[in-house]
């Protein structure tokens, strides 16, 4: 039976990417190679109909929080000072990894489950000091989407730099690349562009690498060296070959599904229908829908039904979903309709919900 993957990346593989991913053996210093990297960040530009000129796509080995770190401890010079948002794990990772790399910092602490309060945000801004806005679009821990596109709005007003975790919403989220503020955001293969795991990248703008750290806070994790690398097509270590031939494939499926904007729109009908599959069933959202990407909806646990007892019944139909983290933990569960999900898989979900909730 096969495993329909409801966690937030990896994801189910159509079959095509799958082969794509073994299709060739590629040795990274020669001319076929080059070639599919320099396809794969022409791609990924096009994705949000970025600039070539303006924008640049710097793939690296790892998963999302390697381009994350990658983008934190690059583009903001050795003098900046971060404002850092944390409504989940995902903000607060954002702050550690300053921590750890001796960033100026400061954080606005948010409820997991509540909205960012903006007013709180504009007053942090107005006292000045801060170089850089550092935020989560789409916090995976709730599934809340952060209004990314009122927080690019008052970067401008106040003359910061926008660096933003798009890790699981990049190829099916509005991402505000049209903004000034937009210095840069970080993202991965295996998650919304339905790629394998391994592979992750940055979307930088041009003058914001030119403007970064120096000298660089690490060696392998310099987008600097990484992107002047990729341009002279060259790289400077080893890059996960098969996981490009996978997100190239991968990337040519999204265009011709009709882009982005088509893939928000099939994963909301499929988030409707697991949300109304659920509803009808006595469980209720964490977080209201227009809260809620189109990604990921989190659900609060029923009385009598342990996540344990959910998730087993459910993996013995075929399908994984998410446990809660931290405190949250004992109160919600989670499911993301990224990746290869056919409408007949939906029709198995939505049996399976029948028997793990009316047991």
């Amino acid at each position: 039976m096969r495993a329909i993957l409801l966690n937030p990346g990896p994801v189910s593989l159509s079959e095509a990417v799958r082969k794509a991913a073994v299709s060739a053996d590629l040795c990274h210093r020669e001319p076929e190679y080059f070639r599919l990297q320099s396809h794969v960040r022409s791609e990924l530009l096009e994705v949000y109909a970025c600039d070539g000129a303006e924008w640049t796509a710097v793939l690296l080995g790892g998963s999302g929080t390697t381009a994350l770190e990658a983008m934190l401890i690059s583009l903001p010079a050795r003098d900046a000072c971060l404002l850092v948002l944390e409504n989940g794990v995902y903000g607060e990772r954002i702050a550690r990894i300053a921590e750890i790399h001796a960033i100026e910092h400061q954080a606005l602490q948010f409820g997991w489950t509540e909205a960012i309060d903006f007013s709180r945000v504009e007053q942090a801004l107005a006292e000045g000091g801060f170089t850089h806005v550092a935020a989560v679009h789409h916090e995976t821990t709730t599934g809340r989407l952060n209004d990314v596109g009122r927080l690019a709005r008052l970067c401008e007003q106040h003359g910061v730099e926008l660096l933003l975790d798009a890790v699981s919403s990049f190829g099916a989220e509005a991402i505000p690349f049209d903004s000034p503020a937009l210095a840069g955001c970080a993202a991965t293969a295996n998650k919304c562009l339905h790629g394998i795991p391994g592979l992750c990248f940055v979307v930088a703008r041009r003058s914001a690498l030119e403007q970064g750290a120096q000298p660089p806070r690490s060696l392998y994790l310099d987008l600097m060296l990484w992107a002047a690398r990729q341009d002279q097509e060259s790289t400077p270590f080893t890059p996960p070959v098969n996981a490009l031939l996978a997100l190239d494939k991968a990337l040519e499926e999204l265009r011709a599904q009709g882009g982005w904007q088509a893939r928000h729109a099939r994963y909301g009908r499929l988030a409707g229908r697991v949300r109304r599959g659920l509803a009808a069933r006595g469980v209720e959202t964490m977080l209201p829908a227009e809260a809620s990407s189109c990604v990921l909806v989190s659900y609060r646990i029923p009385a009598g039904k342990p996540y344990a007892a959910i998730h087993d019944h459910l993996k013995q139909w075929g399908f994984v979903i998410y446990a809660g983290q931290g405190d949250l933990a004992a109160q919600l569960f989670r499911i993301s309709t990224m990746g290869d999900i056919t409408d007949y898989d939906m029709e198995r979900l939505l049996a399976a919900f029948e028997s793990v909730f009316s047991a």
